[in-house]
């Protein structure tokens, strides 16, 4: 698989093609993911025999998800994931789509802000599809022609404020504030031989060096191409639009049981039990200033390696 990536070195902005920790850069200039979709095929093919330039830690490593985009979701896609959500995975009636703000979108290393208001801020590892074609109409997509839409998988966390997202109703609120979406480092750029491996991808994520979240794409309930079918019904997308294809279970916040949810929706005023959750969560591990993210996603036998995020919490701010 080709991976590119997108960096800043000499305050410079530039392109590249990796291999084995080192970077050869291409020769154009792309200002967004979607111009190096269309027009830096020849370019990256001949970075790929290049000499390499710089190695990937000698270098400021940016999103390769360029905005203005869009960013779409997908909720509850995993097996597991749906359970601990309150919902059976069996018997799911439709795929749950939400969005968020490209405002939201940063660098995989770069730090994320938590808002001062904000107690409950969740993790939430997601393969992400980076968009190949524009799509304006309804179109059937299939595992054949899949490589026809989708140009690169990258990783992205779908940081979330809980006691906003929950307690509101407000995903894309609670999913949105600047730098809740660390996408990168590398785009693994597919083609009709690659498409097939993204269906048994090992996805992980530690905080401060403790696994929370490992599962594998074949838990999927959705597939990309059942979902992007779906999604060209109502949504128009661009190259270089991603769309995030749920995350797998181990978020730090998980949804008691439907049958208690209706009790206390019936024995207490919405905000009271709302405001029971928060204080209940307030001992969970959430994330907080100093923690550290280490995300990844990869094959067991090594043929795709997305690379690793590394992500801080920083200290909170007003906002």
């Amino acid at each position: 698989m080709l991976y590119l990536t997108h960096y800043r070195v000499a305050g410079h902005r530039e392109w590249g093609v990796v291999a084995d920790g080192m970077i050869s850069p291409l020769s154009g200039a792309y200002s967004s993911t979607g111009e190096l979709i269309q027009n830096g095929q020849a370019d990256w093919l001949a970075a790929r025999d290049a000499t390499p330039v710089h190695a990937v830690g000698d270098v400021d490593l940016l999103s390769p998800v360029t905005t203005p985009c869009r960013v779409l979701c997908q909720g509850a896609n995993y097996r597991q994931h749906a359970i601990e959500s309150g919902m059976d995975p069996d018997n799911r009636e439709f795929n749950l789509f939400f969005d968020k703000t490209d405002a939201s979108v940063t660098g995989p290393d770069t730090p994320v802000v938590r808002p001062a208001h904000v107690r409950l801020l969740d993790f939430e590892i997601e393969l992400a599809l980076v968009i190949k074609k524009a799509i304006t109409r309804p179109v059937t997509i299939t595992d054949a022609n899949l490589h026809d839409y989708l140009f690169a998988i990258t990783i992205a966390n779908d940081l979330s404020a809980r006691d906003v997202q929950l307690p509101q109703g407000q995903f894309l609120k609670g999913k949105s504030y600047r730098g809740f979406c660390p996408i990168g480092p590398f785009l693994g750029v597919l083609d009709e031989d690659t498409v097939p491996l993204i269906d048994d991808l090992d996805l992980r994520l530690d905080v401060n060096g403790v696994t929370r979240q490992r599962d594998n794409t074949a838990n999927m309930l959705y597939r990309p191409a059942e979902t992007l079918t779906e999604l060209s019904t109502f949504c128009n997308l661009s190259p270089g639009d991603v769309v995030l294809t749920g995350t797998p279970h181990g978020c730090t916040a998980t949804s008691p049981p439907a049958i208690v949810r209706r009790l206390a929706t019936a024995l207490l005023p919405e905000r009271k039990m709302w405001s029971a959750f928060i204080r209940r969560n307030l001992d969970k591990p959430y994330l907080a200033p100093g923690d550290t993210i280490s995300a990844s996603i990869r094959n067991s036998s090594g043929s795709i390696d997305l690379g690793v995020q590394n992500t801080t919490i920083t200290t909170s701010q007003e906002v």
